[in-house]
């Protein structure tokens, strides 16, 4: 059995050497570029405003929403703590940016228009604006990248501001909108003209409040809606996070269940996915592309008969927490990934053709291509092959991040600033328990003993 002075002298070493770990980490975080990881070209120039190349070229502009991980405080001048629109010029400037909301959610081009976007928001309201409580305006605006002429289309204020803020809105026509209800756990069309709700559905009516997640807390986090027809009728797809599932439901006729996508729990399926996007028959579908986030992989479903049959998956090395991905109609696949830091196109082969780092992304559209993958093939019309990444594309780095199970892992990357590596995690974590560990080992070898009582006595044995 070690001695006291043996175990004492090993906990003052580990707790030196991970302090070390961090400290380092800090200092050399400080005089990086801003604090930014991996390319600092886009975070300068969004900072700046300058307009010349930091990416490379590509046909078309892409805008990326960025979301934030500053849950804390609701900004910072770390760049994933920094929500933003920013639109890529073709020639790879920066051609619009703004950073007037918390947080960016969803973005989608406005039929019609070369350079319009409608995005949908969240603004964090102060406790004066909320009777005192904590509330968050959740929001559509529309804006052209060009001119900068912006123009809110429907909000609605709710309680909270985490599980509460809505991600997705999707236009079904001129008057209507399709929304995506965290909140509540619902969808809903809202007839902007009137403001008034139209037809909506209850996550309640088909899903029992013991599955998913907490209740009625963050229970389905309901992240993503669609329009869609299924058979001809007209249907609502959904993306029901915290259940693994996509589930379609009819206007009329309500859930149909023979189309749901996934099971709570199976994680081999769906890992609390984001932003799937339908592929119809005409496009070589059903099918579905979904980021499944917390697998860090892409995948699509295609439908064959009764059944949702996996028949594309890619991920890289790189990939940590994918939230969108579109088909291209040239049959390349734009990946938004938010633990990477960047927006990916990727071929049909596989490769990666094209990429920009940007703090935290969340959604991304790529212009002139129509809304989400509303001109993309099927990856079963197109014949993709699938991409995994392999060993040998592993850092060592990444590779001890990797070896964390998904959720502690992406939960890891979301939280802790950028420059805390797997190395400077590894640190932390054993600070959190060589510092309790060494604390109680001192406490009983002390030989103090406290004991509640009336008055507080400390006796010593």
């Amino acid at each position: 059995m070690l001695d006291r002075r043996t175990v004492r002298v090993s906990l003052a070493l580990v707790v030196a050497l991970a302090s070390g770990i961090v400290a380092v980490g800090y200092v050399e975080a400080e005089r990086s570029s801003d604090r930014v990881i991996g390319d600092p070209s886009v975070e300068q120039a969004l900072r700046t405003g300058d307009l010349s190349p930091v990416v490379d070229p590509r046909d078309g502009r892409t805008v990326v929403a960025t979301d934030s991980n500053a849950f804390v405080a609701d900004e910072n001048d770390g760049p994933r703590a920094q929500a933003e629109l920013v639109a890529f010029a073709a020639d790879g400037g920066i051609y619009y940016h703004e950073n007037d909301h918390t947080r960016y959610w969803d973005v989608d081009p406005v039929a019609g228009t070369n350079s319009t976007v409608e995005f949908v928001y969240a603004d964090h309201l102060t406790p004066e604006a909320c009777d005192g409580s904590v509330c968050t305006r959740n929001g559509v605006e529309r804006v052209n990248l060009t001119t900068g002429e912006s123009t809110d289309v429907f909000s609605r204020v709710t309680p909270g501001k985490h599980s509460t803020r809505w991600h997705d809105v999707d236009r079904i026509d001129d008057h209507r909108l399709l929304v995506a209800d965290i909140d509540r756990d619902r969808v809903f069309v809202v007839n902007t003209t009137t403001d008034l709700i139209t037809w909506e559905w209850s996550a309640q009516a088909a899903f029992d409040v013991h599955s998913g997640g907490p209740f009625p807390a963050d229970w389905t986090h309901l992240n993503d809606v669609e329009h869609v027809e299924v058979d001809g009728r007209d249907a609502a797809m959904v993306s029901l996070r915290n259940h693994d599932q996509v589930a379609f439901i009819d206007f009329e006729r309500g859930l149909l269940e023979n189309w749901t996508l996934g099971t709570d729990g199976d994680h081999d399926t769906l890992y609390e996915q984001h932003n799937p996007d339908y592929v119809p028959p005409e496009r070589g579908g059903p099918a579905l592309l979904v980021a499944d986030s917390e697998n860090g992989r892409v995948v699509e479903y295609q439908r064959e008969g009764e059944s949702w049959n996996r028949s594309w998956t890619w991920s890289d090395a790189r990939l940590g927490w994918p939230r969108d991905a579109d088909r291209l109609p040239n049959g390349h696949t734009l990946i938004t990934d938010s633990n990477g830091d960047r927006v990916l196109e990727v071929d049909r082969s596989g490769e990666v053709v094209w990429s920009a780092t940007v703090g935290f992304p969340y959604e991304a559209e790529r212009l002139g291509t129509g809304e989400e993958s509303a001109g993309g093939e099927s990856a079963a019309a197109l014949g993709l092959p699938d991409r995994d990444p392999t060993a040998a594309n592993q850092s060592v780095s990444g590779s001890v991040l990797a070896a964390l199970p998904p959720s502690i892992e992406n939960g890891i990357a979301y939280a802790f600033p950028r420059w805390v590596g797997p190395l400077e995690t590894a640190a932390i974590v054993a600070l959190l328990i060589a510092v309790p560990v060494w604390g109680r080992l001192e406490y009983r070898w002390s030989g103090v003993s406290l004991g509640i009582r009336n008055p507080l006595r400390v006796e010593r044995e």
